[in-house]
């Protein structure tokens, strides 16, 4: 996967507390492992009509939000069961990263590990977002893992932590694996020094 760069991008506000991950993607959806496509069923009951089709009240479905990659969520964003099918899904339908003010922990992770960004903001800064986002729907917002800070249209850094493990693989495109693999050359020098003795 390629490395973590830092991007702009417009928010998609779907500011809804407790969003869980049956919620994110739905159940009936997760008979599959492969990541292609889940991003079609992103929200599917939220998204969609009983007819299949789209609502337009809902916010993926108006179209001043496409392409944009940054979603703007209440508080304990992914609570629930521990499926990677939901950052698979937020992913696969253009997210690269989520703010709340708080994640559940296995969401968390599981986004990590899918290069997915879970940006937890202080309840002020999270505020002063959503103020901005009400008084310009268009404003465009930088993530920059490198510094840890999303940046508003003004300039200002708005702190946010992360796992340095997790921070250094997704800044190098690499999983816990491709990490390890790093070091593959280092680990057969120590075998053979170690094998003469």
């Amino acid at each position: 996967m390629p490395g973590f760069s830092r991007f702009t991008s417009r928010l998609v506000p779907l500011l809804v507390d407790n969003i869980d991950t049956d919620q994110i993607i739905p159940a009936r959806f997760l008979k599959v492992t492969d990541k292609l496509g889940l991003g079609e069923s992103l929200f599917s009951d939220w998204r969609f009509n009983p007819d299949g089709s789209p609502r337009a009240d809902f916010v993926l479905n108006m179209p001043e939000h496409r392409g944009a990659q940054i979603l703007l969520a209440g508080d304990n964003f992914g609570c629930g069961s521990s499926r990677e099918h939901a950052p698979w899904a937020l992913s696969g339908f253009g997210f690269r990263a989520v703010i709340s003010t708080s994640f559940a922990d296995i969401f968390a992770n599981n986004a990590l590990k899918n290069s997915l960004l879970p940006l937890a903001l202080s309840g002020a800064d999270h505020r002063e977002v959503v103020a901005l986002l009400k008084s310009d729907p268009a404003a465009e917002f930088s993530v920059d893992l490198s510094s840890q800070t999303l940046i508003t249209p003004g300039g200002k850094p708005m702190p946010f932590p992360i796992d340095s493990f997790a921070k250094t693989c997704l800044l190098n495109g690499v999983d816990e694996l491709g990490y390890l693999l790093r070091f593959v050359p280092e680990i057969e020098a120590f075998e053979q020094s170690t094998s003469r003795g």
